[in-house]
């Protein structure tokens, strides 16, 4: 029986861009700011970046994350974490514990401004 080899596919740092949707300036700065903890391999022949999947979910998780409002220094502290191993789980939960409380706090909120706008447009609607 033949023992077939899974060779992953690699990706430039536009192709990264495109996937993604963040320019290749911000995947640098990523790198620079420590939030990619070197994970970005580079081709020995040309040094130029290459990805992979694994940056790829890497990558949608520092979105996430941002995208709810965590700052970089957490999201570094977070990756620093992560990458000292298992022994860190706990200090890694607490972080996400941490920013959750932080986004529900955000999200209620929020809720009470929309049903401020939507008590505002009642008002105008019944104007109209």
């Amino acid at each position: 029986m033949m023992m077939q080899q899974v060779v992953e596919q690699t990706l430039t740092i536009q192709q990264m861009a495109e996937i993604t949707g963040l320019s290749a300036h911000t995947l640098r700065y990523y790198e620079r700011a420590g939030l990619l903890h070197d994970l970005v391999d580079r081709n020995q022949q040309n040094g130029y970046r290459y990805y992979t999947q694994r940056h790829i979910n890497w990558i949608h998780f520092i979105k996430c994350l941002r995208a709810t409002g965590m700052p970089i220094r957490d999201i570094r502290r977070y990756t620093e974490l992560l990458h000292q191993g298992d022994h860190t789980v706990r200090d890694r939960l607490n972080l996400l514990k941490a920013h959750r409380l932080r986004v529900e706090q955000q999200l209620t909120e929020v809720q009470q401004h929309l049903e401020a706008v939507k008590r505002k447009i009642s008002y105008y609607e019944m104007l109209d």
